[in-house]
């Protein structure tokens, strides 16, 4: 289902990259109900797992419909380059309470039964104690879910923006967004997105705010409405070697199962790659390593994504889960 934002003149000129640990934080409590996400995110999962069994996420999730609206001031876009998570929770707090109103009553709209239900109901009867009890929540999520790890998620964002920031240099931003993610495209000053629901906008001047995510993966996120400013939540780079912990080398079990040089191929990628990377890295002819990647994309263990003139391959989440000894 296509969605499209339009650019002005004064759009181009606004586009900004951004992190947000609170974004992080409302997408961790999504992933935990969304199987179809748990294959990236493993180690982490099993990590969490008993402590959080201790939170009530049970308000949030009702807010957070498999496809629709979710409410934008629980995970509005960045209010700067490098806000940090109490700040960034301070203006959730802040919330107009009839605007949070209308916004969750949009989001329980989205899931079958949510809006007329007593759960439902108690959400909206006091939206000014609701955007309190939700902000301790997300507070509390994030203590579990997401602060432990936070440093090597925000080093991994950070690599992110400083790999596009560069790419945005070398080939401006019509031809860098297309690269942020295969479904995205960029032509006639219209930014189209192939995600889960139609959405419509003119940016108004305000240019648009990209943002990697770690626990969108492996959606592409839209949608914000006025006043946030526009923005597009993107999978990060490299999330394949975000959980594992560094191997000492190709595990015996993965070369009897992939025969060695496709074995190494596949423990070399801890982030994405270019076959000539992998094969200087790897010290064996790019020919070879051209094959291994061919093997190794048709059996579903990578993807491969074209930058510019150069093609990366990543793993999927069977091949982070092969290469780091998982189930």
């Amino acid at each position: 289902m296509p969605s499209h934002l339009r650019f002005g003149d004064d759009d181009l000129l606004r586009c900004r990259f951004a992190i947000s640990p609170l974004w992080e934080t409302q997408d961790a409590v999504r992933t935990l109900r969304r199987r179809d996400r748990h294959g990236y995110h493993p180690q982490w999962l099993r990590r969490i797992q008993e402590s959080a069994r201790a939170l009530d996420l049970a308000p949030l999730w009702l807010l957070m419909p498999r496809r629709g609206h979710t409410p934008d001031f629980l995970g509005p876009p960045p209010i700067g380059p490098a806000a940090d998570f109490e700040e960034e929770l301070a203006a959730v707090r802040s919330a107009d309470p009839e605007a949070a109103r209308d916004d969750m009553a949009r989001a329980l709209a989205d899931t079958p039964g949510a809006l007329h239900s007593p759960e439902g109901r108690a959400l909206l009867a006091d939206p000014a104690r609701t955007v309190q009890q939700l902000a301790d929540l997300l507070a509390e999520a994030w203590r579990v879910l997401v602060a432990p790890d936070w440093p090597r998620l925000r080093s991994l964002l950070e690599a992110d923006v400083a790999f596009h920031s560069r790419r945005l240099a070398e080939v401006g931003l019509g031809a860098l967004l297309p690269e942020l993610d295969r479904r995205l495209s960029f032509r006639g000053r219209t930014l189209t997105m192939e995600v889960a629901a139609e959405h419509v906008r003119d940016l108004g001047g305000q240019g648009l705010v990209l943002m990697p995510s770690v626990f969108c993966w492996p959606d592409v996120v839209s949608g914000f409405e006025p006043p946030w400013q526009p923005t597009v939540v993107y999978p990060v780079r490299g999330l394949a070697g975000l959980w594992a912990e560094p191997a000492a080398g190709t595990s015996e079990a993965l070369v009897r199962l992939l025969g060695r040089g496709r074995a190494a191929v596949l423990a070399a990628l801890d982030e994405p790659a270019t076959t000539s990377a992998l094969a200087h890295r790897l010290g064996l002819a790019p020919s070879s390593v051209s094959a291994h990647l061919t093997t190794l994309r048709d059996t579903g263990l990578l993807v491969s994504r074209r930058y510019g003139h150069q093609v990366l391959y990543e793993r999927t989440p069977l091949g982070i889960a092969l290469a780091s000894g998982g189930a």
